[in-house]
């Protein structure tokens, strides 16, 4: 379906936009399988260590012009497929069926119980305890066989690598799809070249759906280990020719380089955390921080944009207050916001388990 990304969802160490990684947060180390892929210059960019220009602060004052029109509540919605079902909650727990493994997680939104039998659960492949100080795979326990730190999955037939990490995750957030079908459609409908800006990009989903779609990408990411990552689920998708830029970078500073040197997006995805710290110490706060990034994503639109897409996970709020940012922010520049939330819906007794709020603009 991430560049710092936090304690969003979940408590996982995260790195921030001011300074931000993206899902992986100093991912806590986790051991490799694999080697991480070598760098290939033309496609991947370092944070750039020449010394930075003293930013300005950003001023921000209310946009004129009329706000664009407002579709809410919108639930978007994810049910089990093939390659992921949310089989059962309960009792402050999820179990998910990835790919061939069946996995238990925590899970916090689960405040009812759980409606399959206790047989269902321990038949798990992989169960995350948290219980041990060990990094990688150390906090996961195996029942069955003991599994790697990777293995092959699956989305609508892009191939990728599941990981079990140490902060709980599996290297993807099954709830985006929805965000990613319809920016694909929306690539798909252009019938143009349209570039896209995936802003705490993570390990990659979306960005190789765009890619897939016909966009040209800038996948952008505080964590160099998430971005290796990425690189490898590209590989593994069979994209390796499609034009992706994988960038280790502060996505605040990255976005405002871009507003200097005047380049511009047609879509922007940002799905920052709710706190984070980058790469030299600068600290993510999403309350305070998120008007000037929001702002910055509208400057560095192109003239005939097509969407922006904020997804804000794990913070005390309404969707209702990410609205209005995104209203004002698009004042004057026609189109809708629409927000909500992202559910999955569950397969055992069908009730809707939230797990983000999302606000997104659309020409």
């Amino acid at each position: 379906m991430k560049s710092f990304r936090d304690k969003r969802r979940d408590n996982r160490p995260h790195q921030s936009a001011k300074g931000a990684g993206d899902q992986s947060r100093p991912p806590a180390g986790r051991a490799s399988a694999r080697p991480e892929p070598q760098p290939r210059e033309r496609l991947e960019a370092k944070a750039e260590d020449r010394s930075e220009p003293k930013t300005t602060p950003r001023i921000l004052a209310r946009r004129d012009g009329a706000l664009p029109t407002e579709h809410l509540p919108v639930i978007l919605e994810v049910a089990p497929n093939a390659d992921y079902a949310l089989l059962d909650s309960g009792a402050g727990q999820k179990l998910e069926q990835y790919g061939p493994y069946r996995i238990v997680r925590p899970e916090g939104q689960a405040i009812w119980q759980k409606a399959l039998p206790a047989k269902d659960w321990e038949r798990a492949d992989a169960i995350f305890t948290g219980d041990t100080d060990e990094e990688g795979i150390g906090r996961w326990r195996f029942p069955k066989t003991p599994l790697g730190e990777t293995w092959p999955m699956k989305h609508d037939g892009i191939d990728y690598l599941g990981r079990f990490t140490s902060f709980r995750h599996v290297g993807v957030f099954p709830e985006q799809a929805s965000h990613w079908d319809h920016m694909a459609g929306l690539i798909a409908a252009a019938k143009r070249p349209v570039k896209v800006l995936n802003l705490f990009g993570y390990t990659g989903l979306a960005s190789l759906v765009a890619a897939r779609a016909g966009a040209e990408v800038t996948h952008v990411d505080a964590s160099k280990k998430a971005i290796g990552w990425a690189r490898e689920n590209q590989e593994m998708a069979g994209l390796g020719s499609k034009p992706i830029r994988w960038i280790v970078d502060d996505a605040v500073k990255f976005a405002e380089r871009e507003e200097r040197r005047g380049s511009r997006y047609d879509i922007i995805l940002f799905d920052p955390p709710a706190y984070g710290r980058g790469p030299k110490g600068e600290v993510w706060q999403l309350f305070e921080d998120l008007p000037d990034l929001t702002d910055l994503c509208r400057a560095i639109l192109t003239p005939k944009p097509l969407a922006v897409v904020l997804t804000a996970y794990s913070i005390r709020a309404s969707f209702f207050a990410i609205h209005a940012l995104m209203r004002d922010a698009f004042a004057g520049m026609g189109g809708a916001v629409e927000s909500g939330e992202l559910i999955i819906r569950e397969k055992s007794a069908g009730r809707a388990l939230s797990t983000s709020l999302f606000s997104r603009w659309v020409a």
